[in-house]
């Protein structure tokens, strides 16, 4: 299978495949697939995606969020498995859709009041501790270990938060350095770049008044928020493999069988 195609209508999509793991071994191609909200594919994407030949499909959203957008895309019958990692008092998932679906911020004093790096690096440390980011982490990881489910995709809104931090769970599991984790998470910017600027021309008409340094902060991912998770993660846990173990559920088995179907 290739693993050069891209997604018009969802710029930030792409393989993890290649990126060396445990014992120099590489994650194979065409097995986990990271895409932001699949409700804007064109014709030709879905002829592209039929290509990577979907098992499973791990929709992180919640579903006040997949309400306010369009329906993913989806050729075939991949199964579909509804793993919402949200917490409404956080504005961060609200704002997020609220820039990307053109919608009013400026109802949206909790983000004024805290910050946009503030309010995504604390969102970042509620990755690590709170319960529906620790189930819905844990159970992607768990599918991402079973044959039957692979092809598996993965996405949440902008795929490029809760998307972007599960790709550093199961690139960690599978023994992934961290360096090189680190530069696929911050793809995003580059791959979203252009779409970025549109929004915030946007936003700039609509709302003058909204300052872009309330609003750019949550269309970037960055280096702080990242390590805000992993701060997070040693704190409580003491390690990753503490998180895996004792945050997700990850037992040695299971980090096993992920290694087994998806590393060459």
């Amino acid at each position: 299978m290739r693993d050069d195609w891209t997604l018009v209508g969802a710029p930030n999509a792409r393989d993890l495949g290649g990126l060396v793991g445990a014992d120099g071994r590489r994650v194979r191609t065409g097995r986990l697939i990271r895409t932001p909200a699949l409700g804007r594919l064109t014709d030709e994407d879905l002829t592209v995606l039929d290509g990577l030949r979907v098992a499973c499909v791990v929709d992180l959203r919640d579903d006040s969020e997949r309400r306010a957008g369009p329906a993913d895309r989806l050729p075939g019958t991949p199964r579909v498995v509804r793993l919402p990692v949200f917490d409404p008092t956080h504005p961060v998932f609200t704002s997020v859709a609220a820039v990307l679906l053109g919608h009013d911020l400026t109802a949206q004093p909790a983000l004024a009041r805290e910050g946009g790096p503030a309010a995504m690096t604390a969102v970042y440390r509620w990755f690590v501790t709170g319960a529906s980011a620790r189930a819905g982490f844990g159970a992607a990881v768990r599918l991402a270990a079973r044959s039957a489910d692979l092809p598996l995709l993965f996405h949440c809104t902008a795929g490029k938060d809760r998307t972007g931090w599960l790709a550093v769970v199961l690139l960690t599991a599978l023994g992934v350095d961290e360096a090189v984790i680190r530069a696929d998470y911050l793809r995003s910017n580059e791959a979203t770049a252009s779409l970025q600027e549109v929004f915030l021309t946007a936003l700039r008409s609509r709302q003058p008044a909204l300052a872009e340094a309330a609003v750019r902060p949550l269309l970037e991912v960055r280096p702080e928020y990242l390590d805000a998770a992993y701060d997070e993660v040693r704190r409580v846990h003491g390690s990753f493999a503490g998180y895996l173990r004792d945050g997700l559920g990850v037992d040695d088995a299971t980090v096993a069988a992920l290694r087994a179907h998806l590393l060459d």
